[in-house]
Order: C-alpha cells, then structure tokens, then sequence
C-alpha cells in the first residue's frame, strides 16, 4: 500500500554523503540527513548492487542446496544457490540466475519465473534479493568459470529432509527459508504433502 501523503511526512532529506568504506561487494556511507521535523541525524547505509537467489527444483522435486562456509556467521551453511548482479549481467537478473547456476552447480533450466523479491536487510542496507523458480534442470553444455574465492558442495534435499532441516533451525539463511516456504505451499496447491 503506497502512501504519498505519509510519505511526504517522514521523508528524509540527504544533505551531505561520505564514502567510509569502498569495498569489492558494498560500499558503506555515512549520510547526514534533515528529518522532517528540521532535526539532523546520521544514517549507516550500507550499498550492494542487489543479487538473485534460486529454487532450483529437480524432476524429482528435490531443492539443491549449497554447504559453504560463511565468515560473517563463522559456520558451514546450508543456501540455495544465490550471487551478486554484477557488471557480466548487465542489470539483468535473469541472466544472473542463468550466469549462477551454471558457475555454482553446473546447470542450465528450461523453466524460470521469478517468485519473489525483498530487500536484505532494509533497516541498513539497500541490496534487493530476486528469487526466482527454476525447473527443467539440465547439466550445462559450457562450464562457466567458477569464483576463485568460493568452496561449495551441492546437495539435493528431499521435501522431507528440507523439512527436518528446517525445523531443526539448520535452513537458517533468509532467502532459503523463504525459498522453503515456497516450496511448500507449492507443494500444498498441488496437494503434496
């Protein structure tokens, strides 16, 4: 529900932006802002040029998942596959979907349509996370490069053992619990259980 008139409200009005921290994957600014009120504040906005994360579906209807480790939470995780829109994409986060799932786990889809989209972490941070279903998997013909900085091991999981997973708290990544949650009412609909 959009509303103009709140909006016009509580708007912030950016008046100065300093750049503390350029990165390879985000940039981190400090914004000096003028609330509505007339009153100045300071924002940490952390930039991300947005990123696309897939449920990909076998014929079997089992989820691939990714087991990689993930420094910021010190832990080996389970995550559907998933990657920055970066400069080979174009903005397009389709060919992104396309570009991830070949260099991640080696496949080509017959069948892709986006289900979702939310950001991150609104409360900080600008990256905008596209989901997107995939079926109709096939093994890719060309093997793209895969990211020199990253170690994945694929795993295809069952309904059922996605399920366990996730009860047990260990489908604990936003986008992949997500995803989950798709695949299930997915599943409701076709009366699967």
């Amino acid at each position: 529900m959009e509303d103009k008139a709140f909006e016009a409200q509580v708007k912030e009005t950016v008046i100065k932006e300093e750049v503390v921290y350029h990165g390879h994957i985000i940039d981190v600014v400090d914004e000096t802002v003028v609330l509505s009120d007339g009153h100045q504040t300071h924002r940490d906005i952390v930039h991300h040029a947005g990123a696309v994360a897939i449920l990909a579906l076998t014929a079997d209807d089992k989820m691939i998942v990714e087991k990689q480790w993930r420094a910021p939470v010190r832990k080996v995780t389970l995550e559907i596959p998933a990657g920055k829109l970066d400069e080979r994409d174009h903005g397009d986060a389709l060919a992104a979907v396309n570009r991830e799932l070949n260099e991640e786990v080696r496949l080509q889809a017959g069948n892709i349509k986006k289900f979702a989209g939310f950001y991150s972490s609104i409360g900080f941070a600008d990256e905008y996370m596209h989901l997107y279903l995939a079926t109709d998997l096939q093994p890719v013909t060309t093997e793209l490069p895969q990211d020199a900085d990253e170690n994945i091991g694929v795993v295809y999981l069952s309904f059922d053992e996605a399920t366990d997973l996730y009860e047990a708290g260990l489908l604990d990544d936003g986008k992949t619990v997500v995803a989950y949650q798709y695949w299930k009412i997915m599943r409701l609909e076709q009366g699967l259980k």
